[in-house]
């Protein structure tokens, strides 16, 4: 959980300064990390790579309570759900993005295999 939150650093010390907290402390970054915590979802992606550029390939939508495996080994979670490949993880709050991050599994390109998701299946 600690890469999430440190992933969040900015997005909160933001939301504090916006609240007239100028010099936020750690306890009050993560006293609003556990109130933003429970609003979010993800998006997972992968980079396709295509000619002459690089798309994302939108592979799964999850809700907080659903990311747990994926928040405690992440690159384990991706290789096994979806196998080899490079990821974007796309945090939301609602339909707001507001954070994202990178990794890079080991493994057969399993996910070439599955439908992209598209807006109306979430």
């Amino acid at each position: 959980m600690e890469w999430v939150f440190k992933l969040f650093g900015d997005v909160l010390k933001m939301e504090l300064k916006r609240k007239g907290n100028r010099d936020p402390t750690d306890e009050d970054l993560r006293a609003l990390f556990n109130i933003l915590l429970p609003t979010l979802s993800a998006r997972v992606l992968v980079q396709e790579p295509v000619p002459n550029s690089v798309r994302f390939k939108w592979l799964a939508f999850y809700y907080i309570d659903e990311l747990g495996p994926l928040i405690d080994s992440p690159t384990e979670f991706l290789a096994n759900k979806f196998g080899g490949g490079k990821f974007k993880i796309n945090f939301y709050q609602g339909m707001h993005f507001l954070a994202t991050i990178n990794f890079k599994a080991e493994g057969p390109e399993r996910w070439r295999d599955l439908p992209e998701l598209v807006e109306s299946e979430t």
